[in-house]
């Protein structure tokens, strides 16, 4: 038996080779627009790297703001990390990652700092509100929420986004717009399947996602409870000025101006993307059967709902209720208490807990670091200088929108708070001299900065948003710049004409 294995053919009496095996391998196209600015990236470091220094800064009073080694790598990371986000050529949250390597390869910042911001509390806040997200999801109460609102709202899409946005913004007058989105995205990914089976991107897709993101910036200015900024800010305008800015006050200079940009976000989002179907028919109907299809509220949806009301009473307690053992509570920490107590009751399961997307955490933790990088190696100090220094002669209206307009852009690639941080000081300082008054530089600021529509990580809502596959980073970053143009121009009447006749003090006393 073996001597006739010997003597047959080679390859004889084995199955035919399938053709498809057969054939090269074929070959993978190179990314040559992908290496053009990873390249591009790299090189506007290494030239900020090369040069020996940049100019000093000098405000009106005549201090000069030095710009230190330190700052000026930081500003070279800041630009190649913003190229590589903005042209997606890796992951988000890879890029997020060589954040912290360049910090420590290029001793901007030490190791311990550098990377110690991946887990700012800031960080686990959002961490925490992608997993109330998730457990809204997993109780099938996303679902329940989905169809009740298509019932109501009707079939016609443009109604679903107008209702859609004007929810999102709803939520965030009472808690976190990073908690609203996230509790919100399960929801609009059941409208997203309603709307479109397939997996493929849809203009009505990326209008929903967007849109929602926009929308809950949008909201998040209008009370403190919409976003830590607003607290901060108003705790460094007590402490620059003695002027206190009251809960009921923000309320009633930002309310109008929120409302206004939600609707001007609809019309711009219903013409630039445009659903390709006016009607989804049957749509109601359809939603009141999967509707009855769940049955009656079950447990877990139950304590969900009473987590999320418990999580925001916290919110408001630590907002209203003079009490240290709320006032020093962090958000964080109250935000955590749901991510532990919905495991503690397998609410959620560890497989859940699979589902997080780490590449969003990543993107927010490279954030916080470069950030936190600007601020501590003076880079954004000098930044927020020469930039207000152009409006030194400018009329004071020019002056307040370019700061509005700096914090715009800040807010694009650090967080809000510390895009105000920044610019604050230096604005009410300069402000003295053009005979502005402060009133109208903070809440000029808290616009701009609660809604930056053009990077994912100006906000985490945006990086939530982006989870759903239906846009990229390119086309957020240019249809961004729409309801930017529209947020100054909007920004402009309202310090001009409404906030005065509103009552906001706009010009000191001559």
């Amino acid at each position: 038996m073996v001597e006739d294995i010997k003597k047959m053919p080679v390859g004889a009496g084995l199955p035919e080779m399938p053709e498809e095996i057969k054939l090269a391998p074929k070959k993978v196209a190179i990314d040559y627009k992908r290496i053009i600015f990873i390249l591009l990236g790299l090189g506007i470091f290494i030239l900020f790297y090369l040069i020996p220094g940049l100019p000093d800064a000098v405000d009106p009073g005549g201090k000069v703001f030095k710009l230190p080694w330190a700052g000026k790598m930081a500003i070279g990371l800041f630009l190649m990390a913003g190229i590589w986000w903005v042209f997606e050529v890796m992951p988000i949250g890879v890029t997020a990652i060589a954040i912290g390597l360049f910090q420590v390869l290029f001793y901007i910042r030490p190791a311990k700092e550098a990377l110690r911001d991946f887990l700012d509390p800031s960080v686990w806040f959002i961490f925490g509100s992608v997993v109330i997200g998730t457990a809204f999801s997993a109780s099938g109460l996303t679902k329940r929420m989905a169809y009740k609102m298509l019932t109501s709202v009707g079939e016609r899409t443009n109604l679903i986004l107008l209702g859609v946005f004007l929810v999102t913004a709803a939520m965030t007058l009472i808690m976190a717009h990073t908690a609203v989105a996230a509790a919100l995205f399960p929801l609009l990914m059941a409208i997203n399947a309603l709307y479109s089976e397939s997996d493929q991107p849809t203009k009505f897709g990326k209008g929903l996602f967007i849109g929602m993101a926009w929308a809950a910036g949008a909201g998040s200015i209008i009370t403190f409870l919409g976003a830590a900024r607003g607290v901060a800010a108003a705790g460094m305008f007590k402490q620059f000025t003695g002027n206190d800015i009251g809960f009921f006050e923000l309320i009633y200079y930002m309310l109008p101006i929120g409302l206004l940009m939600v609707f001007s976000i609809w019309l711009i989002i219903i013409t630039f993307f445009k659903p390709e179907r006016a009607v989804i028919a049957g749509l109601r109907e359809k939603a009141r059967n999967l509707t009855k299809e769940l049955g009656p509220m079950n447990n877990k949806e139950k304590f969900v709902i009473f987590m999320v009301l418990g999580i925001v009473g916290l919110f408001m307690a630590k907002a209203f209720v003079p009490m240290k053992a709320f006032t020093d509570l962090d958000r964080a920490g109250i935000m955590l208490v749901g991510t532990v107590l919905f495991f503690m009751t397998r609410t959620l399961t560890v497989e859940d807990l699979e589902t997080i997307p780490w590449n969003i955490i990543l993107l927010f933790g490279g954030a916080m670091s470069i950030g936190f990088c600007l601020w501590q190696t003076k880079a954004a100090e000098w930044l927020a200088v020469h930039w207000l220094s152009f409006f030194l002669t400018a009329p004071w209206l020019v002056f307040v929108l370019g700061i509005a307009f700096f914090v715009l852009i800040m807010t694009n690639f650090i967080m809000n708070v510390a895009a105000i941080a920044i610019a604050l000081p230096v604005s009410l300082v300069i402000a003295k001299y053009l005979g502005v008054a402060p009133h109208v530089i903070l809440f000029a600021s808290l616009v701009t900065a609660g809604m930056p529509f053009n990077l994912l990580i100006g906000a985490a809502p945006n990086a939530i948003a982006y989870e759903s596959k239906q846009f990229t980073t390119g086309e957020f970053f240019g249809y961004g710049w729409i309801p930017s143009v529209v947020l100054m121009a909007v920004l402009a009447v309202f310090v001009y004409v409404i906030w005065p006749l509103m009552g906001m003090p706009v010009l000191l006393p001559k």
